[in-house]
């Protein structure tokens, strides 16, 4: 660790009297919240029955607090790490604005609030799933596996995926087969996702000593990997039509969207392979701007494929066949 790294995690032991509402809002991690507030929004939108507005939107508002609460627990606990990685070393704890039992106590409130208001507003089942993902990613992944096993962001995934689980409990008070078929397709999106950015971050994996796969396993056996999960995620995303709840926009969406997202794991383990070969500093360069392209064009098919569903149900378009439940 370096000695800049030091002196910040000791100024964030410390308490702290510069920070500004700002930091406490990047204490959430606007940005990994946003995606769990949209994809729950979906499985809302397309649970059958109605839902009176302001329950609905009471219920999503919880699972943006729980989202965030997670995201503060996680920096709390992940600050000595943070404070080594060059993309996380500008978060709130490791430049000493705010102190890590802030974060703490911050994140502990917001998940007691968010699983409450959850449980007021849509009932215990919501709200158990809700308190699951925090502890899910707070405890399992963040204190257990992050550190510990290169199938970190796979086991981890789940967390990511529930929140469109927990939008259709908070619907129904009930769970369906359409809702864990939303939760697979985040689930296999989640490994070829981020394992695209530790391709590029290497070396700042490897200084935290977090064993990504990149580092455990070699990049040519995590770009095999992206290759076959974007296989898996392409069929994922299609069940949906298979099993009757999207349409004719949803398949289309899929169908490009994933054929896209396999052309560029392809790219990636071509570029891979011919910088394995050359050695060259100018291959090295391209795999990574492949492997850049990958992560970006990443959040853009997920987010494309939930807003078709969330369309179709919003204008009420017909869907390919009949609807499967449980």
């Amino acid at each position: 660790m370096t000695d800049t790294s030091m002196e910040s995690l000791a100024l964030a032991r410390g308490r702290s009297t510069d920070a500004a509402p700002g930091d406490y809002v990047a204490l959430l991690k606007p940005r990994v919240m946003s995606l769990s507030v949209f994809t729950s929004l979906i499985g809302l939108l397309i649970a059958p029955g109605a839902i009176n507005p302001v329950l609905a939107a009471v219920s999503i508002l919880a699972i943006a607090v729980g989202a965030g609460a997670a995201g503060a627990l996680n920096m709390w606990y992940d600050a000595d790490i943070d404070a080594v990685m060059s993309r996380t070393r500008g978060r709130p704890i490791p430049r000493g604005l705010v102190a890590r039992e802030e974060a703490l106590a911050f994140g502990l409130f917001l998940s007691v609030f968010a699983v409450l208001t959850l449980w007021l507003a849509a009932g215990p089942l919501a709200a158990g799933l809700l308190a699951f993902t925090i502890f899910f990613y707070v405890v399992v992944y963040t204190m257990g596996l992050k550190r510990s096993t290169p199938q970190n962001i796979v086991i981890g995934g789940a967390a990511g995926a529930l929140p469109p689980v927990i939008g259709w409990a908070a619907a129904t008070g009930s769970l369906a087969l359409e809702p864990l078929v939303l939760f697979a397709i985040i689930f296999l999106w989640t490994p070829p996702h981020f394992w695209a950015l530790a391709l590029v971050k290497e070396g700042d994996y490897a200084r935290a000593g977090i064993p990504m796969m990149p580092n455990v396993a070699g990049a040519p056996s995590t770009r095999r990997q992206i290759v076959a999960y974007a296989v898996l995620l392409l069929v994922a995303a299609l069940s949906p039509l298979a099993l009757g709840f999207a349409g004719a926009l949803y398949g289309l969406v899929a169908l490009l969207g994933g054929g896209a997202f396999l052309a560029l794991a392809l790219a990636l383990a071509r570029a891979g392979a011919r910088a394995d070969r050359s050695g060259e500093s100018a291959d090295r360069m391209a795999e990574a701007l492949v492997a850049r392209r990958l992560f970006g064009f990443s959040i853009l098919h997920l987010f494309a494929l939930f807003l078709a569903l969330g369309v179709e149900a919003l204008a009420g378009l017909p869907a390919l066949s009949g609807g499967v439940g449980l």
